[in-house]
């Protein structure tokens, strides 16, 4: 089963490329998604990386915490599941 990544403390020229390069070393990454700024464009300096199993998104959490790229210590966990949005979402009142 998949299982996703949080990868924070990123240098805004890191690209998808490098860390799916550096996250390859612990098993198969899925994906990885910088999350970018909708209006610059620029990296947030986080990004997203899903692995193809529990066990491999393990490795690279042990792998990769405070691992220095680009002079910068990554800080890489499990990521938190997303709020559900929707019909059964409370909806805030007046």
């Amino acid at each position: 089963m998949e299982a996703k990544l949080y990868v924070g403390n990123l240098s805004k020229s890191t690209t998808q490329e490098e860390l799916k390069s550096l996250f390859t070393q612990a098993g198969e990454v899925v994906t990885a998604d910088i999350i970018k700024d909708r209006k610059s464009g620029e990296s947030k300096g986080f990004a997203f990386i899903t692995m193809s199993a529990q066990t491999e998104a393990d490795q690279a959490v042990n792998m990769f915490n405070a691992f220095s790229l680009g002079d910068q210590a990554l800080k890489v966990s499990l990521a938190n599941p997303r709020p559900q949005r929707g019909v059964d979402s409370p909806v805030a009142g007046p």
